[in-house]
């Protein structure tokens, strides 16, 4: 069921409706402003849109990283499943 929510990003309320628990919600809102917050303080403006899109882009670096990572382990995964079920099978013959 989707819920509305108020959170507060670079200063500006906004209201979001998501399927997400509340606690997910404040959860989500916290991790978005603690990078902008990283962000701002590491360069030489305070245009909040700059701000923004550094952000994402490091957001966005992360959570392709990770996505490439649990791919590589989701393949591993399934060619050591693979060599398990040959052996066995040749184990049953």
């Amino acid at each position: 069921m989707t819920s509305s929510h108020r959170v507060r990003v670079l200063g500006r309320e906004l209201h979001v409706r998501s399927t997400a628990p509340a606690e997910s919600v404040r959860e989500i809102e916290n991790f978005v402003n603690e990078k902008l917050k990283e962000v701002a303080a590491s360069v030489n403006t305070t245009d909040p849109q700059i701000i923004a899109i550094l952000a994402l882009m490091n957001i966005s670096e992360s959570y392709l990283a990770l996505a490439r990572e649990n791919d590589a382990c989701r393949q591993k995964g399934s060619e050591r499943i693979s060599r398990i079920l040959y052996e066995l099978e040749k184990n049953l013959e």
